[in-house]
């Protein structure tokens, strides 16, 4: 059962209430609601989880149903749009079997409060959903959870023989026309007159929530060599989308929308957890001892081969960073163990060797994982018992951290993602939603306001983002449909209403 433990928030700060000022306009008594130049009967969307209605780390029917597509489509009705069908789960816990076999996880949920700090784990329950149980019929939402750009013009991501081995996609599996079909291919089906596409974000996501476990493959075009966490070329990623947006057009549906990337390491999954965690009070009488004892002993060593700036002694006035194994820095094993093997022995000196190499203090260009925030602090198993703690005596590991040299090549591919997202989006002629933009609001100390309600970026408390700090709670999705609709208007004329944020799902509360 996954658990995250968060530092202390005040989740009395959830409905921060200010002015009545709001970010969208909904006052729609005295506006004739219009299609404009689109035709909204059969509107499809195209994306990832983000688009499937993916929260609390499962898809589940309350998820589903706050959607981002399937808000737009309710106010696309009062403009002669048509019925809007999702595939649907069975179940409100999320998760998904197969063959009697687990393979995705329930939705997690706030279980109780400790000091104030929530307790996060999985619904206790076995999901009912299962992968072989076809779903068919025509359907709008073609939101994949998993899904990267050119996984939705790969034939074969729905073939439920591959979802053992990793090769195909158990959500896409559900719904997928056959073995062999591709997820535009299914869109172009159900004869759309509309469409909205939302991808990109999985091609560099994975990279970033594994702590840099894969490889950026910028320069490599084909994704069939790729790992499950790399970061995709960016020709790839467009070439993908300028394929999707062609096949489009070439079946006569020209109208529709397209959004950019949001910043990855801006979600609440990169930044709650601070670098610098450890206060004097949590380390106590230990701070004393660990710069006696150790940080004093690596400091001397790394300043002889020229690294000293990699450990600093820890303050007894001020928050300390916590210890992180950087991949990305010179070895020092060897040099490490050569210069203690007189002071503390060979074997001793190896194993410093060994574990603090590439081992330095974690800095503000770092971004410690969400779930790392139970990890600081622990024991590691096998370690020697007097540098056996995870973050403050022992290196955090790789999957622990997105070390700063990481988090750029993240930027890097995001910044060249959305260049080509926006060129695509005005060569074809859609509506473009900044959806980076719309981010970088509920970063900053305003926050996005709706009628008295403010919202922001922050876990749990923002109340835009879900449980697992990646996905969006039914709120966010609609702030995002609204941003949707809002561009639909100013592109085509239109006049759909924004929806009212504040009657969506927020983040849930245990009574």
């Amino acid at each position: 059962m996954k658990k995250i433990l968060i530092s202390t928030i005040a989740v009395s700060a959830l409905f921060f209430t200010i002015s009545c000022e709001t970010d969208f306009d909904t006052d729609v008594s005295s506006i004739q609601v219009t299609n404009g130049e689109a035709n909204f009967s059969k509107y499809v969307s195209l994306g990832n989880s983000l688009t499937s209605g993916f929260r609390d780390n499962a898809l589940y029917i309350d998820g589903q149903n706050d959607s981002y597509p399937n808000i737009m489509a309710q106010q696309m009705k009062l403009a002669g749009g048509g019925a809007f069908v999702q595939p649907l789960m069975a179940d409100n816990n999320g998760g998904l079997i197969l063959g009697g076999t687990v393979v995705q996880a329930t939705k997690l949920y706030i279980k109780s409060f400790t000091n104030g700090a929530p307790d996060i784990v999985n619904v206790n329950a076995t999901p009912t959903t299962n992968v072989a149980t076809k779903i068919t019929g025509s359907l709008n939402n073609m939101g994949i959870p998993g899904a990267k750009s050119f996984h939705l013009i790969t034939p074969g991501y729905g073939n439920i023989a591959g979802v053992s081995t990793g090769t195909a996609n158990p959500y896409y599996a559900r719904f997928s026309s056959s073995a062999t079909s591709r997820v535009l291919d299914d869109a172009i089906a159900q004869k759309p007159t509309f469409y909205s596409l939302w991808i990109g974000n999985n091609d560099v996501l994975s990279y970033a929530t594994t702590g840099g476990m894969g490889t950026d493959q910028k320069g490599n075009t084909n994704p069939a060599t790729y790992g499950p966490n790399d970061i995709s070329d960016p020709a790839v990623v467009a070439g993908s989308i300028q394929t999707i947006l062609q096949t489009f057009k070439n079946s006569g549906v020209t109208k529709g929308v397209i959004a950019n990337i949001p910043s990855v390491t801006s979600i609440p999954y990169f930044t709650t957890v601070p670098y610098n965690p450890l206060t004097p009070a949590a380390l106590g009488a230990n701070l004393s001892v660990l710069n006696a004892s150790l940080y004093t002993t690596l400091k001397q060593a790394l300043t002889a081969f020229g690294a000293g700036n990699r450990i600093n002694l820890l303050s007894a006035t001020a928050t300390n960073p916590v210890l992180i194994k950087d991949v990305s820095l010179t070895n020092l094993s060897a040099e490490l163990t050569l210069a203690l093997t007189p002071s503390l022995g060979a074997p001793t000196a190896a194993a410093f060797g060994q574990i603090y190499g590439q081992a330095r203090q974690s800095t503000p260009g770092d971004y410690i994982l969400l779930p790392t925030k139970s990890v600081i602090g622990s024991t590691v198993s096998g370690a020697p018992a007097s540098i056996n703690v995870y973050g403050i005596s022992y290196p955090l590991e790789n999957q622990h951290v997105l070390t700063e040299a990481e988090a750029a090549k993240v930027k890097a591919a995001v910044d060249a993602y959305n260049a080509s997202i926006k060129s695509l989006a005005d060569s074809y002629g859609l509506a473009f939603v900044d959806a980076n933009a719309k981010m970088n609001e509920l970063n900053g100390l305003s926050g996005i306001q709706f009628d008295g309600v403010k919202y922001t970026a922050k876990f749990v408390t923002g109340g835009t983002f879900s449980l697992d700090g990646v996905h969006l709670t039914g709120r966010g999705y609609a702030i995002v449909a609204n941003e949707f609709l809002k561009m639909i208007n100013q592109k085509y004329k239109s006049t759909l209403p924004m929806v009212e944020v504040n009657k969506y799902q927020g983040v849930t509360f245990p009574k």
